[in-house]
């Protein structure tokens, strides 16, 4: 979370980044409360999110992010522009693997829990959400979090994703600034028993 943030203030053009859980956690959204999840303190750690959303568990996903900076020098899309196009890019990528639909419309809300709800431009393999994301835009410009739900993601996923997004990727290594600052933002902020429990 917090390398996303760093990411975010200092990028200068598009990062597409994957990432892992080295334990079982669960994030939640800026907007949610501590309350809807402590109960499962005991069983993963937790950390709120710096982008909206609902409650996602993590552990067996592909977590990714997005990051796309006003430094770019083009235009940032709507929000539901971005969500639809970066979801768009994941059907391509596992269209010839699997049923693969995006949700034409935001589903009934049933629960807090992400997964639960799917909404409009959400990844569906026979209509059960696999793919979902939030988003935090600021004046440095737009951060895109996703999680994609579904175990045996095809190999070459996260090449034929970058491919799909249409944009120039080139192997990104994080530098020692970036980890300094990140690490100093986790302790501040993420790590931070204030942060979890503002709400």
């Amino acid at each position: 979370m917090a390398i996303d943030e760093v990411l975010l203030q200092t990028a200068t053009s598009p990062i597409l980044r994957f990432y892992r859980w080295q334990r079982p956690s669960l994030s939640f959204g800026y907007f949610g409360r501590l309350a809807e999840v402590a109960a499962e303190s005991s069983k993963r750690d937790l950390v709120r999110r710096w982008t909206g959303g609902g409650i996602v568990p993590h552990g067996a996903d592909l977590t990714y992010s997005f990051i796309l900076p006003r430094a770019a020098g083009r235009a940032i899309p709507t929000p539901q522009q971005i969500y639809r196009q970066i979801h768009g890019a994941i059907q391509q990528a596992l269209s010839e693997n699997l049923p693969v639909a995006l949700a034409n419309a935001d589903a009934p809300k049933v629960s807090d829990v992400c997964f639960a709800n799917a909404v409009a431009s959400d990844v569906l393999v026979q209509g059960r959400k696999i793919a979902g994301a939030a988003q935090r835009r600021t004046r440095a410009g737009l951060l895109h979090q996703g999680s994609i739900q579904y175990e045996g993601l095809p190999d070459g996923f996260r090449e034929a994703f970058t491919r799909a997004l249409g944009l120039e990727f080139s192997q990104l290594t994080l530098d020692s600034g970036v980890l300094r600052s990140a690490e100093k933002l986790a302790e501040q902020k993420y790590g931070n028993p204030k942060w979890l429990e503002m709400r």
